[in-house]
């Protein structure tokens, strides 16, 4: 090949590899609808470019090789039928064998033989479809877009035609061209995952120097606040210039270290890690060349399969998975007739769903099946002498589920192409512990059954959609966002205790996101707010919050072992700019509508206002150990707010805020008729009789220092400052 064109193979490589999973799938859909329409469309264009691309790079027999396979598909356009099978067959295995030999050529290794797969092709072209003359030239080859690196063996083809990796160049190679970019000899390095992590590390270092540079700029702003009280005075002119300078410079300064730190994280990312659908793709065509051998129907779904993953986990989970696959069509799924038989759809379900809490991974592999059989289970122990006949009859259900791990263990009695050899879940099992996980098995007869995997995540990350309540942000897993929309007061049904949404002919359940996670009181979504359609558990929920930020790849970690087993949530997150996230279980939420009315019956609430989190918190601790339902607001404009939707018992509020501070608060909320007679509580860091004497002018029912509320006297003032309310009422 020519130097110049030697250096494009590699980029072919990854933009074929791109071509042949849609092509894979565009054939798949085409076996049970019409060939005609976007798929076959999708189709005749994947096999078109890769044939001109292949001609373009000097690969005539490539190129003649997916001319063949146009000649089998094009004479079937427009056809009211699907696809024959045996057409599809016939297509999906040369392009395996297609993509082998181009990747051979990439690595100059052993070319697999084409003459098998043209016979094939040959015997199954439609009658009277000749061969067309091939024309020389590119095919439209410019316009695609790269495909993410991933190993060769995320296709489907067994491994005596594709290897796992092509075989590395030879360093004394002259010009050589790599089959992949991070397989390149001269241009990449070695580094171990411990490097990585380390680096993990130094960027959450760098995050925290951020936000310390961030802290502070606020410090200078206070002193620049200071000044301007003095008034504009000569001699402190030229310190408060130097400042304002100051100032700006920090700021630009932490605007950068944040743009290195999402810099870093995304390249760190990008080098270790790659999503979970590189492995769970390949199995819907495992799924449907097995259901074609075995006679059965069957369809998988994938939740979460854009979770991304340690490559060296997914690498070793691709095992694990084929079998866990393989064995719920084989020995899971039931023949159509008998699934109709027993009241089921002919097309079984198969399930994968992954989920990623903390800085843990679930993989869950189920099936709507026969589920397990445990005579047979039975039977198979007894006759493979896996134990004993007396611990048998004492065994448990789950104990007798752990059975099928065991090696050797097989409930057929002969050898088939796809089972009875006793190799199998005993693998799996292996596998999964050698990366310091384990397998649960769930199973109801006549129901199906369910393998969950659960193991560490040190790298990876997860699709969440981070939303803001008030003065909080907050995460929910995209895995349980269905969609989203914006409330409209035609389509919602208030009743007296529950609100619900007509959402596709449907009534479902309307929840505040701030009532659910103890923020604010209920309120009914205003025109235009966005609400979340979730799903999870078979349940389904609209939720309303604040504002939608936007999605986010965000790496969860495990809350602190104090507070880890909160209902609320399953991890926390941060944001580039250091902003916390925390991220609620989506389980949570669908079942909070059964929590509600306990929320709606507390008749103490209180409303805390400080811009400060440590007092936030502080307050909040005293006043529910008092038994208040407590919200919080982090300044004046946010208080306001808050009051607009709720009613509360008693506000206590801090003086000393920026923008409005605790005497405008308090005379902003005297002016509004709703709220005139709502007992303040004004809380200063500073004892001063002229700071008590304002408070009492513009409204305050009570005043208290910051040293007073910490010696625990906030509860009783509250108190007594309703009781006073009350009694001058």
């Amino acid at each position: 090949m020519d130097p110049l064109l030697e250096q494009l193979l590699a980029g072919f490589v990854d933009e074929s590899q791109e071509i042949y999973e849609r092509v894979t799938r565009s054939l798949m859909e085409l076996e049970k609808s019409p060939a005609q329409g976007p798929s076959f469309d999708e189709l005749a264009r994947g096999l078109h470019t890769l044939k001109g691309s292949a001609a373009t790079l000097g690969l005539e027999e490539l190129a003649d090789f997916a001319h063949r396979m146009e000649d089998v598909i094009l004479p079937l356009r427009g056809s009211a039928k699907p696809l024959p099978a045996a057409v599809a067959d016939a297509v999906l295995k040369s392009l395996d064998v297609w993509m082998a030999r181009l990747r051979a050529i990439a690595a100059k290794g052993e070319l697999p033989e084409l003459g098998p797969s043209l016979v094939l092709l040959e015997k199954v072209k439609p009658a009277g479809a000749g061969t067309a003359k091939k024309k020389n030239g590119a095919g439209k080859n410019g316009k695609g877009r790269t495909a993410p690196e991933m190993p060769a063996a995320s296709a489907p083809p067994p491994p005596e035609v594709a290897p796992a990796q092509a075989p590395a160049f030879s360093p004394a190679e002259p010009a050589p061209a790599p089959a992949a970019p991070d397989e390149a000899q001269g241009d990449s390095w070695r580094v171990t995952t411990r490097q990585v992590i380390a680096l993990l590390h130094e960027v959450e270092r760098l995050r925290e120097v951020r936000l310390r540079v961030e802290e502070r700029r606020r410090e200078l702003e206070k002193a620049i606040l200071q000044l301007d009280r003095l008034g504009i005075q000569a001699e402190t002119a030229e310190a408060r210039a130097l400042l304002l300078g100051v100032r700006r410079s920090l700021g630009a300064d932490g605007e950068e270290a944040a743009d290195i730190v999402v810099a870093m994280e995304e390249g760190l990312k990008a080098i270790s890690t790659m999503p979970v659908r590189t492995v769970l793709d390949p199995l819907r065509r495992a799924v449907r060349d097995l259901c074609k051998a075995t006679g059965k129907q069957a369809k998988l779904a994938v939740v979460g399969a854009e979770v991304s993953l340690d490559r060296r986990v997914i690498e070793q989970l691709r095992g694990p998975l084929i079998h866990l696959v393989r064995n719920a069509v084989d020995h899971g799924l039931e023949m159509p007739e008998v699934r109709e038989a027993r009241g089921k759809h002919p097309e079984g379900a198969l399930t994968i769903r992954v989920e990623q809490q903390g800085n843990m991974l679930f993989i869950e592999v189920g099936d709507d099946g026969a589920g397990l059989d445990l005579e047979q289970i039975r039977e198979a122990a007894l006759r493979r002498a896996l134990v004993a006949p007396e611990e048998l009859a004492n065994m448990s259900t789950q104990q007798l589920h752990q059975l099928i791990f065991r090696p050797g263990f097989s409930t057929r009695t002969e050898a088939t192409e796809f089972s009875g050899r006793g190799v199998g879940l005993d693998v799996v099992r292996n596998q999964i512990q050698a990366l310091q996980g384990h397998v649960e098995v769930q199973s109801v007869a006549g129901q199906g059954a369910r393998f969950v995997l659960t193991l560490p995540a040190d790298l990876g990350s997860s699709p969440v959609l981070v939303v803001r309540c008030g003065e909080h942000q907050l995460g929910i897993p995209m895995a349980a966002v269905e969609s989203s929309r914006a409330a409209r007061s035609k389509d919602l049904r208030v009743g007296r205790s529950r609100v619900q949404l007509d959402h596709r002919e449907q009534l479902i359940p309307v929840q505040d996101l701030g009532a659910v996670v103890g923020l604010r009181q209920p309120e009914v979504p205003a025109d235009g707010q966005p609400l979340l359609i979730l799903q999870a558990q078979g349940r389904r929920l609209a939720l309303s919050v604040d504002e939608v930020l936007g999605d986010r790849e965000l790496v969860i970690r495990p809350l602190p072992a104090d507070v880890r087993e909160l209902p609320a949530y399953q991890g926390a997150a941060t944001l580039a700019r250091g902003e916390l996230v925390l991220i609620l279980r989506p389980d949570f939420l669908v079942s909070s509508e059964r929590r509600a009315e306990s929320g709606l019956a507390s008749t103490r609430r209180a409303l805390v206002v400080d811009d400060s989190l440590t007092a936030r918190a502080l307050h909040r601790t005293a006043l529910e150990t008092g038994g208040y339902l407590v919200h919080t607001a982090s300044n004046g404009r946010q208080a306001l707010e808050q009051l607009r939707h709720s009613a509360y018992d008693v506000m206590v509020c801090d003086i000393g805020m920026d923008e409005m501070d605790g005497y405008e608060l308090t005379a902003a909320v005297r002016q509004r008729a709703e709220t005139d007679s709502m007992p303040i509580l004004l809380v200063s860091a500073r004892d001063s009789d002229s700071d008590r004497q304002r408070g009492m002018a513009v409204g305050a029912d009570g005043f208290l220092t910051k040293k007073e509320c910490v010696s625990g006297r906030l509860l009783s003032e509250v108190s007594t400052v309703i009781a006073r309310r009350k009694g001058a009422a």
